[in-house]
C-alpha cells in the first residue's frame, strides 16, 4: 500500500447482501480449481528484493499456469521502472474484469512480501484457478508497477484506456497486502455490488471475511480506477495490530499466517468466478 497512514477498522462487513446475489446456487458450477498451497507457499517466499526481477517471476509463473505468450504482455510505463505485467483470458465477451496486484516493494524497508508480494504472487494461481473452464467475461491479470511511487502502473493502464476500452470494464478486483489476517475489505472505498457479492461467496463458501477500511493517507491502485467511474474492490489483511508490519523490516516471510493467506486465495479465485456470473454491462445496470 502506497504512503499508508491511518486506518478505520470496522467490525463486520455492514453490508447487505442484494437479493439478486443471494438468490443465485452455491458454487457447484464455478469450475474452480485450487492450486496446492505447498506450491502458493512457495511462489510466496520466492521473493525477490530488486523490482525487475519481481516482476520477471510474475510473468514467468503466469507461463507457468497456462497463460500463453500470444495473451502476455510487458508495458513500458516509465524509464527506470519495471514494466506492467498483463495476461489476457479471454472470455466469450469482450466485457473485462480487471485482477491487479502491484508487484513493487518500498527500498530498504523489508523484504515486502506483505507489501505486496503477496498480492502479485496470487496472479498466476488465480489465472490457474479461472482458467479451468470458459468464462463469460474476459478476465485480464495485471501485475502494476510503481504503486509505491504513487500509483504510477496502474494510473498508467487505465489512462491509456479509450474510453469505449473503460466502458468495458465491469470490476478491478485489487489484491494489496495479504496474509497477515484474514480477507480484509476496503468497505469504503469499494462499489456495493461487488460489496455485497464478496459477502454473499463468503457466506456460502464458509470463509471469513470482514471490513477494515484504509482511509485518508492510505491508497491502492483500485484508486487509479475509481477515477474512472468503474466499480473497484480492494482486499488487504491489515489491522490495528499489524499495520506496524508495513513498511519495515517485519515485512518478511514470518510475518504471514499462511492458513489465512490460502484461505485469502480460495475465496478470491470462487468470488472471481461469481462475479463472472453475476457481473452485467454498465449499459444493462439501472
Amino acid at each position: 500500500m502506497h504512503r499508508l497512514a491511518n486506518l478505520i477498522f470496522g467490525a463486520g462487513m455492514g453490508i447487505a447482501i442484494a437479493g439478486a446475489l443471494a438468490a443465485l446456487p452455491a458454487f457447484a458450477q464455478t469450475g474452480v480449481r485450487l492450486e496446492p498451497r505447498k506450491l502458493v507457499e512457495k511462489r510466496l517466499k520466492s521473493f525477490a528484493d530488486d523490482n525487475q526481477a519481481r516482476e520477471e517471476m510474475i510473468r514467468r509463473w503466469l507461463i507457468e499456469s497456462g497463460c500463453t505468450k500470444s495473451n502476455l504482455a510487458s508495458e513500458p510505463v516509465r524509464p527506470g521502472l519495471p514494466p506492467n505485467v498483463i495476461c489476457v483470458l479471454p472470455g466469450e465477451t469482450q466485457e473485462e474484469i480487471v485482477v491487479g496486484a502491484h508487484t513493487d516493494k518500498v527500498s530498504g524497508a523489508g523484504d515486502g512480501v506483505v507489501d505486496n508480494w503477496s498480492g502479485a504472487s496470487l496472479l498466476p494461481s488465480l489465472f490457474f484457478s479461472l482458467s479451468s473452464q470458459k468464462r463469460h467475461h474476459t478476465f485480464v491479470f495485471v501485475g502494476f508497477t510503481g504503486e509505491e511511487k504513487g500509483l504510477v502502473g496502474s494510473e498508467y493502464y487505465v489512462a491509456r484506456l479509450s474510453p469505449s476500452e473503460r466502458g468495458h470494464i465491469e470490476a478491478m478486483v485489487n489484491m494489496d497486502s495479504l496474509g497477515l489476517t484474514s480477507t480484509k475489505v476496503w468497505a469504503s472505498h469499494s462499489d456495493k455490488a461487488l460489496l455485497d457479492a464478496l459477502t454473499s461467496v463468503a457466506a456460502m463458501d464458509k470463509l471469513p471475511a470482514s471490513s477494515a477500511n484504509v482511509d485518508d493517507l492510505g491508497t491502492s491502485d483500485s484508486e487509479s480506477f475509481a477515477s474512472y467511474h468503474i466499480p473497484r474492490i480492494t482486499l488487504h489483511s491489515v489491522t490495528p495490530e499489524t499495520i506496524h508490519i508495513l513498511h519495515s523490516a517485519d515485512d518478511n516471510p514470518a510475518a504471514i499466517n499462511m492458513h489465512d493467506y490460502y484461505d485469502s486465495y480460495h475465496l478470491i479465485a470462487e468470488y472471481l468466478a461469481y462475479l463472472d456470473r453475476v457481473l452485467k454491462p454498465a449499459a444493462q445496470r439501472k
